[in-house]
C-alpha cells in the first residue's frame, strides 16, 4: 500500500485463463525505488521470471501509468506497456500518447496486469475502479479502426458518452506477427517489441478505458506549482518545443528528416548509404534518384497537413494529421492518418529506396489498422529487398524490389495475415530471416529489433545506444541526437566516439525517469532534472534530491539489464549490424560529409561498461547491492570476475 501522491494505490491482476480479477495496492518501497510506469512495470515483469516463454500463459502483459500520468504536468498523457518481448527475448516496454494513460489513472488505476490466455477472444472494460472481461468474438479478425468504431458504439450508451480510450490489436497481433503493436485511438501505437503479439497470443483484443476527468492533486501544492511554472517557461522558450513556433510543434518529429539528411546521417537503401544524396551520387549517373525532402516535415506541412491534434496536457501538438489521395493499382485511395512520423516515414521511404510521400501515408494507415510496427515492418521489407537483389529469396518467388511502393502497400497486409510464404517469413522478423536464409549481413537489427533513422556511423552516440539498449536497437532508450543534432543540453561532435559512453548512459537513465513518471520524452528538449525533481516531489510528497532521482533512473536501467542477463544476454549481444562497425569485413563506410566514418564499437563498449560498472555487459552483484536491487538470484559475477553461464 502507498499513500504517495499521484498514485491511486490500485492495480488489477487479471487472469485471462479463468477470468478472475483481483485487486491489490502498490508497494510503497517499490514505488520509491522504481517510480512507476516503466520502472514498476519492469519490476512486475521481473517478478514473473526472466525465463518465461514470451508467448506462453506465464508471460505478464502490464499496462502501467506513473505518478505524473494524467496530472497537470505538461505532456503527461503517456502509458507504458511492459512484457517479455517475443521479438527480442528481452524485457521490453513500449509507450504511446493520447488519452488512454490519463483515463486509466482517472478510472482509478495505476496498472492492469494480464496473465494467462483466454480460451476465446475477450476485451477488458475498465471503469470506476473495476475491470470486466467481455466477449470479443465479434471483433476478432477486424482491423483496429473497425474494432474501435464498434466498441465505441457498443459502450457509448453510458453517462460518459464517448469519453473513452480503446487500445486494440489488429490482424497483426491476432496472427502473432513478432513486431505487432497495440494501437490507441486509431493512430498512436505502442510500436516496439511485439507487445501486440503478446496481446494476440493471450486472445485479448482490446482494453477499453472509460472515465470522467478526476485529475490527481499534488501532495505539496507549493513545490509542484513552482516546478510546473518553471517547466512551462522552459518549454515555451525552447526552439524545439515552443508552441506554434518550435520545430517539433511546427513539423512534428519529421522536423528531423532534412537535418539528418544534411549531415549525411540518414540511412538509405537498407543503410548502404548515409543519405539519399550519397545514394544518388553513387547510383544516379549524375541524377538525383530520390530526395528525402519530399517526405520531410516541411513538405508534409505545406502540402498534406489537415490537423494538429494533441495529447493530454500538451501545448506542443507534435502530431501531424495528413490526408492524401493516392492511386494504388488503378484505384484512388483517400487516406487520413495521424502518424506521419520521422522514423516511420524513413523506414517505409528512404530506407526502402523511395520517397513517394502520399503512398507512405497509405502504408502508415495500413500499419495502424493491421497493427504492426512501422519501423520494423519497413526495415524488414528493406532487408528483403537487399536479399532479393542478392538472390537469397529466389526459392520464394519474386521477392521484393527496391522502392516498389505498390507492392509494399499490399505486403503490409499480407504480413499481418501471413498470407504468403514470403509474408510469413517477414512476419517472424529480421533474426529469423538472417538464420533461415543466411542473411546476417543484410540485417539492421540488434537483439532482434531493427534500428531507427540515425546512422550510427556518423552519430556515435547512437552507435553505443543501439548496441546497449535493453530492448534491442532503439533511439528512445538514450536519445543522444538531442546533443548530437540539436545541441541539447549542449552540442557535441556527432562523429567523435570518445565520451559517448557516458553521454549515452546519462540519457538512458534520464529517459528511464521520464518513462516511469510517465511523461513524454519530448519535454527533455526543454526540461531537465531540476524541473523533474520539483514536479515529482510536489506530486508525491517526497523530498528526493536530483542525485537520488538520477540514481532511480540508473536502478531501473540496471534492473532491465539484470533481467536480460538472467535471460541469457551479455556483452556479446551488445552489437551492431556489421556494415556499421570499424574493422568488420562487411563494413560499409559512410559517404558525403560523413565519408569514411564507421562505429568504433569496441572502444565505446569499453568506455560504456566502465561508466556503468558492468562486467562484459553483465551487472555485477556489487552493483546490484549498491543500487538496492535485492530480487532474483544475482548474476554470480563479482568485480573483475567473469560472467556466469547463461543457465545459472
Amino acid at each position: 500500500m502507498t499513500d504517495l501522491g499521484g498514485f491511486q494505490d490500485h492495480v488489477a491482476r487479471i487472469d485471462l485463463g479463468d477470468g478472475d480479477v483481483a485487486y491489490e495496492g502498490i508497494d510503497e518501497e517499490d514505488a520509491k525505488k522504481y517510480i512507476g510506469a516503466r520502472g514498476l512495470g519492469v519490476k512486475y515483469v521481473f517478478d514473473q521470471g526472466p525465463d518465461v516463454d514470451p508467448l506462453g500463459p506465464e508471460n505478464l502483459l502490464a499496462f502501467m501509468n506513473g505518478p505524473l500520468t494524467g496530472t497537470q504536468v505538461t505532456m503527461s498523457g503517456r502509458i507504458a506497456i511492459c512484457t517479455k518481448s517475443p521479438l527480442t527475448g528481452t524485457v521490453t516496454d513500449s509507450h504511446h500518447g493520447g488519452w488512454s494513460g490519463a483515463r486509466l489513472k482517472w478510472s482509478g488505476f495505476d496498472g492492469l496486469l494480464f496473465e494467462g490466455q483466454a480460451d476465446e477472444p475477450v476485451y477488458a472494460l475498465v471503469e470506476d475502479g473495476e475491470v470486466e472481461l467481455r466477449d470479443a468474438s465479434h471483433l476478432w479478425g477486424q482491423g483496429v479502426h473497425d474494432t474501435i468504431d464498434d466498441l465505441e458504439e457498443e459502450i457509448e450508451g453510458g453517462s460518459l458518452g464517448k469519453n473513452l480510450s480503446v487500445m486494440a490489436i489488429g490482424q497483426g497481433g491476432e496472427n502473432e506477427v513478432k513486431y505487432a503493436c497495440i494501437v490507441n485511438e486509431d493512430d498512436r501505437a505502442s510500436g516496439r517489441g511485439g507487445t501486440g503479439c503478446v496481446m494476440g497470443n493471450k486472445n485479448l483484443k482490446a482494453v477499453v478505458v472509460k472515465s470522467s476527468t478526476r485529475m490527481p492533486k499534488p501532495k505539496d501544492q507549493e513545490t509542484f506549482q513552482e516546478g510546473h511554472k518553471q517547466a512551462m517557461q522552459v518549454i515555451q522558450e525552447s526552439d524545439v518545443t515552443a508552441p506554434n513556433e518550435g520545430g517539433l510543434s511546427m513539423y512534428g518529429t519529421n522536423v528531423l528528416m532534412n537535418l539528418t539528411e544534411e549531415m549525411d546521417g540518414l540511412p538509405t537503401k537498407n543503410a548502404r548509404y548515409s543519405s539519399t544524396r550519397s545514394y544518388s551520387d553513387a547510383e544516379g549517373d549524375g541524377e538525383r534518384i530520390i530526395d528525402s525532402e519530399n517526405v520531410s516535415g516541411e513538405n508534409v506541412r505545406e502540402n498534406i497537413l489537415v490537423d494538429e491534434p494533441t495529447c493530454h496536457s500538451c501545448p506542443v501538438a507534435c502530431k501531424k494529421e495528413v490526408e492524401v489521395q493516392a492511386m494504388h493499382k488503378g484505384e484512388e485511395m483517400n487516406v487520413r492518418t495521424e502518424s506521419y512520423e520521422y522514423e516511420s516515414a524513413w523506414a517505409l521511404g528512404p530506407n526502402s529506396g523511395h520517397v513517394e510521400r502520399d503512398k507512405i501515408a497509405v502504408m502508415l494507415e495500413r500499419c495502424n489498422d493491421v497493427g504492426v510496427d512501422t519501423i520494423d515492418v519497413g526495415n524488414t521489407m528493406a532487408m528483403a529487398m537487399e536479399m532479393t537483389e542478392e538472390g537469397k529469396l529466389d526459392e520464394l518467388g519474386d521477392g521484393l524490389d527496391w522502392g516498389d511502393a505498390e507492392t509494399m502497400i499490399d505486403m503490409i497486409e499480407m504480413i499481418a495475415h501471413r498470407e504468403t510464404e514470403l509474408a510469413d517469413h517477414l512476419a517472424e522478423g529480421p533474426d529469423h530471416l538472417a538464420e533461415e536464409f543466411d542473411a546476417h549481413t543484410n540485417s539492421l537489427a540488434v537483439k532482434g529489433q531493427t534500428m531507427a533513422a540515425y546512422d550510427p556511423r556518423c552519430m556515435k552516440g547512437m552507435a553505443i545506444g543501439y548496441a546497449t539498449s535493453n530492448r534491442g536497437a532503439c533511439h528512445l532508450r538514450g536519445y543522444t541526437p538531442a546533443a548530437e543534432i540539436l545541441g541539447i543540453p549542449e552540442k557535441v561532435d556527432p562523429r567523435e566516439w570518445e565520451g559517448k559512453g557516458e553521454l549515452c548512459a546519462t540519457f538512458q537513465d534520464l529517459h528511464a525517469i521520464s518513462d516511469s513518471f510517465d511523461i513524454c520524452k519530448f519535454n527533455a528538449f526543454a526540461e531537465g532534472i531540476e524541473e523533474y525533481v520539483l514536479q515529482y516531489n510536489g506530486m508525491t510528497g517526497l523530498d528526493v534530491s536530483e542525485e537520488e532521482l538520477m540514481e532511480a533512473g540508473e536502478r531501473i536501467y540496471n534492473l532491465e539489464r539484470y533481467y536480460n542477463n538472467l535471460a541469457g544476454f551479455d556483452g556479446s549481444d551488445d552489437d551492431l549490424p556489421n556494415r556499421f562497425v570499424e574493422g568488420d569485413e562487411h563494413a560499409m563506410p559512410a559517404q558525403g560529409g560523413s565519408e569514411g566514418e564507421l562505429a568504433e564499437l569496441s572502444k565505446m563498449k569499453d568506455e560504456y561498461y566502465e561508466v556503468r560498472d558492468w562486467e562484459n555487459g553483465v551487472v555485477p552483484d556489487e552493483k546490484l547491492d549498491d543500487l538496492g536491487i535485492d530480487i532474483g538470484p544475482g548474476t554470480g559475477v563479482s568485480s573483475g570476475g567473469a560472467a556466469a553461464p547463461s543457465d545459472d
